[in-house]
Parts: structure tokens; C-alpha cells; sequence
């Protein structure tokens, strides 16, 4: 961000001496690019959330390490206290204009408040799984982010609630089963980051909602789910493109919805694809789902594609999937080795001519308006 507001400054000083603008223009566009400036996420922000994680994880580790040693009430004390400094001690720090440290010390604290459920409940024998534990630690993270409209807590407590659907979805420590509560955590916490401003927030609930309906799919009913996420999202994509700005007015994705349909769209058709493989014959439900994954490739990059670089590259990387699954379906048994290098030669070939002349004539309007 600091790249970019540097040269948005330089443009707007080279547009007033030009005559362009004039000088009460140049110094509202100014004061306008230095407050989001300071409202972006710096480098210094980065290290100092990372840090924020090792110091609680020290804290936690060491109190863990010395659990047995400690009296019970001063382990409970001790733990409470870092909850309580952490939270106070943030608010101070933001009401300093020390945002970055403020936010550090709220994810420390709720750090500790989710080591304090596993450490309590241990202590006291407490019932209940991690599944609960998870659960507990994220509504508080998010009761957290509510009351002190935290932009980094509310990011946190999208990312437990992420842990707990692969934990729970994959069965790393119980029986696999879907988390259908899911669903009502993503809507709970998509509300709260309207109220805490966190657009990452609802960039990761979009895609973990993507991830929870891939596991729905390959738990059960692959087919319907798939078709119906890659026709859900091929109809965002839609009306992302032909009424972008009263969407995006609502949901406030920075313009990236069509970006997550896109991604939607793919992994459905993916699903479909490997759910209709067959090898050994020729399987025209495939095929038939093939071409429709590319056409919608081709479709996304000519309605949306000039406006987002990352949905460029997101349908290259499809159509190049595209590519790699046609062959391992189609080709495999027709070719040998030094066939498949061949092959992929000539794939790869084509596919760099055809993202060079999209990026051309992606960029020959642009080029024309500025000459204009």
C-alpha cells in the first residue's frame, strides 16, 4: 500500500502541475489517499500481529510447562490476568493512536483465552470435547471483536471457526462428520464484520463457505451439491459483472465478488469432473462438463477480466487445470512417456499464446482511452 500511495501522490503533484486538477482538488485527493494510507494493514502492522501470536503462545507454553508447579488459584489468576491486561491494555494503546500495538495485545489476549479453556478444563476436569472448546473460543473471540470493533479479532475468530470445520470435517481428532453449525457461524460472524469493518473477514467466509460445501460434496450427494455451487456461483458471477455496484454496495467486497464466483464456479465443475471420470471409457458427461468448465473460463475473462488481474490469473490457472484433467482422463492411455512431455509442451505453448494475446487485448482499450 505504501508503494501504491506514493505514487498516487506523485500523479496527483504531476496532474496539478499539468492543470488537471486544481490545487483544493490535489489536496483533498491527498488527504484521502494519507487516511486510507494509515487505515491499511503496513508491514509493521504484520510483524507486530506475528509477534503478538508468539508472545501468547510463550505465555501459554510456559504456564503449561509449569502447570503442576503453580497453586490452582494462582493458575487461574495468572491466566485471567493476561486476558484482562491484554484487552485493557490494547484499548489504551488504540486510544494512543497506537493502533497496531492495540490490536497485538487483543490478539494475545484472546490467544490466552482459548488456552485458558483447554488449561480450565483440564485443571477441573471440566466434560466436553474440542469440539466444544473450539466453538466457546471462537464466540468469545467474536464477542471480543463485536465489543471493541476489532478488524484482526473478528480475521481470528473466522479462523477458529475455519479450524474447527477442518478439524471436525476431516476427522483429525474425532469422527468425521460435517459441521452443518457452520452455516450459522459463517452468517453470525459475516454480520459482525459489517460492524467491525473487516473486508478480509468476509473474503475468508466466502471461502471457507466454498470449503464447507466441497466437504458436503464428497460426504454425500457429490453431484447435487456440485452443480448446484458451480450454477449458485456462475450466477453470482453474473450478477456481480451486470449489477456490481448495488451488490457490492451490500456486501462490500472491494469489487472481488466476481473474483469468488469464479473460484466457486471452478471448484464445482471440479468436483463434477472428477465425480464423472472414467478411464477406461469414453464418458460424454464429462466431456459435456469439460466444455462447459472452459466456456466458463473464456466467459469470465471477456466479462470480467480486464477489471481484475487476479480473476485473470484465477482462470488461467483453471483453464490450465482444465487442461492437465482433459489429458489425464482422455490422453493417458494413447500416450507414453516421452509422449505426455511432448504433449504438455505443446499445452503449455498454447496456453502461454493465448494469456498473451488476452493480456494484449486486455491492454490495447486502456492504451486507446489513454492516447484519447
Amino acid at each position: 500500500m505504501a508503494g501504491y500511495a506514493t505514487r498516487v501522490r506523485a500523479d496527483i503533484a504531476r496532474w496539478r502541475e499539468a492543470g488537471l486538477i486544481d490545487p483544493v482538488t490535489a489536496e483533498a485527493l491527498t488527504r484521502d489517499v494519507a487516511a486510507n494510507e494509515r487505515a491499511s494493514l503496513s508491514f509493521g502492522s504484520i510483524l507486530a500481529m506475528m509477534a503478538a501470536l508468539l508472545f501468547g503462545a510463550a505465555i501459554l507454553i510456559f504456564v503449561a510447562a509449569n502447570w503442576e508447579t503453580i497453586p490452582r488459584l494462582a493458575r487461574v489468576a495468572a491466566l485471567f490476568t493476561v486476558i484482562l491486561a491484554g484487552y485493557v491494555g490494547g484499548a489504551v494503546l488504540k486510544t494512543r493512536d497506537h493502533a497496531a500495538m492495540g490490536e497485538a495485545l487483543w490478539i494475545i489476549a484472546a490467544a490466552a483465552f482459548g488456552g485458558s479453556i483447554a488449561l480450565i478444563g483440564q485443571m477441573y476436569h471440566l466434560s466436553g470435547d474440542e469440539t466444544s472448546a473450539l466453538v466457546t473460543w471462537c464466540a468469545g473471540t467474536a464477542l471480543a471483536a463485536v465489543a471493541l470493533r476489532s478488524n484482526p479479532l473478528t480475521v481470528a475468530a473466522v479462523g477458529i471457526a475455519d479450524a474447527w470445520l477442518v478439524l471436525k470435517g476431516f476427522g483429525f481428532y474425532w469422527r468425521a462428520e460435517i459441521p452443518h453449525l457452520f452455516v450459522v457461524m459463517a452468517v453470525v460472524l459475516f454480520a459482525v464484520s459489517f460492524w467491525t469493518r473487516s473486508r478480509a473477514a468476509r473474503h475468508l467466509i466466502i471461502v471457507s463457505i466454498i470449503l464447507y460445501l466441497v466437504l458436503l460434496a464428497t460426504d454425500h450427494d457429490t453431484l447435487p451439491v456440485a452443480i448446484s455451487l458451480a450454477v449458485i456461483s456462475a450466477l453470482l458471477f453474473a450478477a456481480s459483472v451486470f449489477a456490481g455496484d448495488p451488490i457490492d454496495r451490500i456486501l462490500r467486497l472491494g469489487g472481488r465478488l466476481p473474483l469468488h464466483a469464479l473460484l466457486g464456479f471452478l471448484t464445482g465443475m471440479a468436483i463434477i469432473q472428477f465425480d464423472l471420470a472414467d478411464e477406461s471409457t469414453y464418458n460424454s458427461g464429462f466431456a459435456v462438463a469439460s466444455v462447459v468448465a472452459l466456456a466458463g473460463i473464456v466467459a469470465a475473462i471477456m466479462l470480467a477480466g480486464r477489471e481484475s488481474r487476479g480473476l485473470r490469473w484465477l482462470a488461467y490457472a483453471g483453464f490450465a487445470f482444465e487442461l492437465a484433467i482433459i489429458y489425464g482422463v482422455t490422453l493417458r492411455s494413447m500416450l507414453d512417456t516421452a509422449g505426455f512431455f511432448l504433449a504438455a509442451a505443446v499445452l503449455l505453448g498454447i496456453l502461454a499464446l493465448i494469456i498473451i494475446r488476452v493480456e494484449k487485448r486486455m491492454k490495447a482499450p486502456a492504451e486507446t482511452g489513454a492516447a484519447a
